[in-house]
């Protein structure tokens, strides 16, 4: 059976069939392949996103943690700070306290070796103040008998 124009419809059915058969062929050799790549590849970088953005996440805690810890560091280096300086002070008085205590205690013994020497030199001088009286007298006596031995001589 012949249509006009010279249509045979088992021709067209036939490329019909084979355009069919080449869409299906392409679809399973091609875009199957292709999209399933394409899938791999954008969960690939989804999960590479994502990941990044949990570190990111992780990293500002870890971030916000180390701000805390060295605000509570600074706050613990301003106590320290204060208290060796309250401890300096201290130190720094006791220092002067036991400085002032020397003092007294190096004037008190100056005063009682300059005391003793005072004495010991007031004891040299009466003992030579009685040398020399004695002395004195005994020139007077010695010069008074000489004087009654020359008159009775």
């Amino acid at each position: 059976m012949s249509l006009p124009l010279n249509i045979d419809w088992q021709q067209i059915l036939l490329h019909a069939f084979n355009i069919v058969l080449l869409f299906g062929g392409l679809y399973l050799l091609l875009y199957k392949p292709v999209k399933k790549f394409m899938d791999e590849r954008t969960e690939k970088y989804t999960k590479i996103h994502d990941e990044a953005n949990e570190k990111l996440e992780n990293a500002k805690k870890a971030e916000a943690q180390m701000e805390e810890k060295l605000k509570s560091t600074q706050s613990q280096i301003e106590s320290d700070l204060i208290k060796a300086r309250a401890d300096a002070e201290n130190e720094a008085e006791n220092i002067i306290k036991e400085a002032k205590e020397a003092k007294k205690k190096i004037i008190n013994d100056a005063e009682e070796a300059a005391t003793r020497e005072k004495n010991r030199m007031i004891n040299e001088a009466r003992e030579e103040i009685a040398e020399l009286a004695v002395k004195a007298a005994e020139k007077v006596l010695n010069e008074k008998t000489a004087k009654k031995e020359n008159s009775n001589a």
